[in-house]
């Protein structure tokens, strides 16, 4: 296999990202690491080309809407959000990554990106320029076959955030979420049942198309009913199958009084359902 570097890869600098601005680093990383994060076994020319690292700061923007398509991100630790600002500065949440997703592909249909993507916490990506990718997916099979697996996963994301909308109730939305975060936690080879939201109790609500109040009183009545313990941001699902059942009621709202109530919850003290209340603060 030809070792050469394209144009655009090699030898690209470190930076970090704050609210204020861009610092370059110094240290290189490796497309190795690129590789392992998309899937795919390690290759020998990976080991000599440098990749960029951008460091983003919680709340700091890794790209805002409307920027110029030159990059690929792929999210090595941390969180982000994908958003759309209204025309009256409202911000609406409409995506999530973290670890191992891949950020950038909206931007190729019109060289332009339609979304802003903004840190959660202090997060990072490797960087891979447009300017040269080409090349390395015709040098690399394997990253060019995952590079199309992380579209199609992204495209999936997408259709299944939109699955959760289908629903009438807030607190099915919420548990739509919730089963969906679980998945992804097992899909990493993580916990599936005791995990840590990242996104603040507005960013969800925006996800979910609900009043920030409302996903509050949800967690509530889910804790309520005994499928899952909320303090703050740390989420334990209690009821892995009333939680599923839960997510089945998509044209009726849960709080009509004719709705039937979920046979396998338990009640929790008033106190667990308190503390749900606040969960996300």
């Amino acid at each position: 296999m030809n070792t050469s570097l394209p144009t655009g890869i090699s030898q690209l600098p470190e930076w970090f990202v704050h609210r204020g601005g861009i610092v370059p680093g110094a240290q290189p990383h490796w497309m190795s690491e690129a590789l392992t994060l998309l899937g795919v076994a390690a290759e020998a020319w990976a080991d000599a080309c440098a990749v960029r690292v951008m460091r983003v700061r919680s709340g700091a923007s890794l790209y805002p809407e409307g920027a110029t398509t030159q990059s690929l991100y792929i999210v090595r630790h941390g969180a982000f959000k994908c958003l759309k600002t209204a025309e009256d500065g409202y911000e609406h949440v409409l995506g999530y990554a973290e670890s191992g997703d891949v950020l950038g592909f909206e931007g190729l249909a019109c060289d332009r990106q339609p979304l802003g993507v903004v840190a959660l916490e202090d997060s990072s990506v490797l960087v891979l320029p447009f300017d040269g990718l080409d090349a390395l997916r015709r040098q690399s099979p394997a990253l060019d076959r995952a590079l199309q697996r992380a579209l199609s996963s992204q495209l999936t994301c997408a259709q299944e955030i939109a699955g959760m909308m289908a629903a009438v109730a807030s607190e099915v939305r919420l548990a739509r979420f919730l089963l969906w975060m679980s998945l992804r936690m097992a899909a990493r080879g993580q916990s599936p049942r005791h995990f840590v939201l990242r996104m603040s109790r507005r960013d969800l609500a925006s996800l979910l198309a609900v009043a920030h109040e409302t996903v509050s009183r949800g967690f509530g009545l889910l804790a309520e009913w005994g499928y899952v313990k909320v303090d703050k941001r740390d989420v334990e699902i209690l009821d892995m199958p009333g939680l599923r059942a839960c997510t089945c009621s998509t044209r009726r709202d849960m709080n009509d009084p004719h709705h039937p109530r979920p046979t396998s919850a338990v009640t929790r003290p008033r106190k667990n359902a308190q503390q749900a209340e606040e969960a996300l603060s």
